[in-house]
């Protein structure tokens, strides 16, 4: 018969403890509930961002067919940032056609730079009635802040001047003139057309007089019609302005610090919904060092005749500008919520 030391017996006994001790443990934690993990909301946009002007610089993205609208938004933004080269993006306006979901522009743009640990820009999202490419659903417009100065003098920014197709080289060259600017001062134009059968013949003109400016071409609604065409553009200034203000459809700015502002929305006709929504417009202003008397552009996304006209009318009081500056004032196919009438945002310089 075989005998086991004292010795041996406990070393046994505490490996069974411990082989019972794991085994338990395991056990519970097979019982235990796995924890649940909360996904942060996307950030929003911020309803405005300074931005230095003498630093500004301006690109559009590529017209894609591929995907849907989310795919779309994604590679829209990806060529955004490889155009930038490290340049800071500040600000994005987003024509959207078709009947694709307009919010997913400002929850993507959220999430693709919060990915890339990059400060959000604002963000303006308009419906248009087409793209001048079948299955295209976006155009974005980039305004970034490059790291040395492209724009040494300022900037001037070009109203719309309204008329046929066929001469929209002219109004823009006359009014190029009468500002003093030179064609390869021109850093961006848009075009908005009421018929894309027009857009060739625009696009011709425009790339044959700026070569070097990258331009933006969208149908302002599905039902309009004709040559009806508005271009507006961005522009170096030759010279350094004294002061910050209007010459009509063209304003200036110079090589200071500005304010770019994401869209605010406004709901309903009355005039206490087009004051609610310059109210909030101011506030965005106000929280970084402007405000309505040094705003030098603004532009009004308006969903029918009748409110773009009001809303132009209420502006110098409301804003309380002498000077209105430039901008566009347009009706477009629609804004990213359905109960909205109309949208704004602006441009302009920092007072303190």
């Amino acid at each position: 018969m075989r005998f086991w030391s004292l010795e041996s017996l406990l070393v046994i006994c505490v490996a069974c403890s411990s082989l019972s001790w794991a085994a338990s443990k395991k056990k519970k934690k097979g019982d235990e509930e796995p924890v649940t993990q909360t996904l942060d909301f996307p950030k929003d946009p911020p309803a405005a961002i300074v931005a230095d002007a003498s630093r500004m610089t301006f690109f559009i993205s590529p017209l894609s067919a591929k995907g849907l609208l989310s795919a779309q938004i994604r590679d829209a933004i990806r060529s955004l940032l490889g155009q930038s080269r490290g340049a800071q993006i500040v600000k994005l306006r987003a024509f959207v056609a078709g009947s694709g979901d307009m919010r997913r522009v400002p929850s993507l743009v959220s999430e693709i730079f919060t990915d890339k640990r990059l400060p959000l820009p604002a963000v303006t999202v308009v419906q248009v009635g087409a793209l001048p490419l079948t299955g295209a659903q976006v155009l974005i417009e980039a305004t970034a802040v490059d790291r040395k100065p492209i724009n040494p003098n300022g900037l001037a920014f070009i109203g719309g001047q309204p008329g046929s197709a066929s001469g929209v080289g002219d109004r823009l060259a006359s009014m190029l003139a009468r500002a003093s600017i030179r064609a390869e001062s021109v850093r961006q134009v848009t075009c908005f057309l009421d018929g894309l059968e027009f857009e060739s013949s625009v696009r011709e003109q425009i790339a044959t007089a700026y070569p070097r400016a990258p331009a933006a071409y969208v149908q302002l609604r599905r039902d309009s019609a004709g040559e009806y065409t508005e271009c507006e553009a961005v522009t170096a200034l030759e010279n350094i302005p004294v002061t910050a203000g209007s010459g009509g459809a063209v304003t200036f700015v110079g090589p200071v610090r500005v304010v770019l502002t994401g869209a605010q929305m406004g709901f309903g006709g009355e005039d206490k919904d087009i004051a609610l929504a310059f109210d909030r417009l101011g506030r965005a202003l106000e929280g970084v060092g402007a405000s309505w008397k040094s705003v030098v552009m603004a532009n009004t996304y308006a969903l029918s005749n009748g409110i773009r006209r009001k809303v132009g009318a209420a502006r110098n009081v409301l804003g309380k500008s002498e000077q209105p500056g430039t901008g566009l004032s347009l009706v477009f196919e629609g804004l990213p919520s359905v109960d909205a009438s109309f949208a704004i945002d602006a441009v302009a310089y920092v007072e303190r």
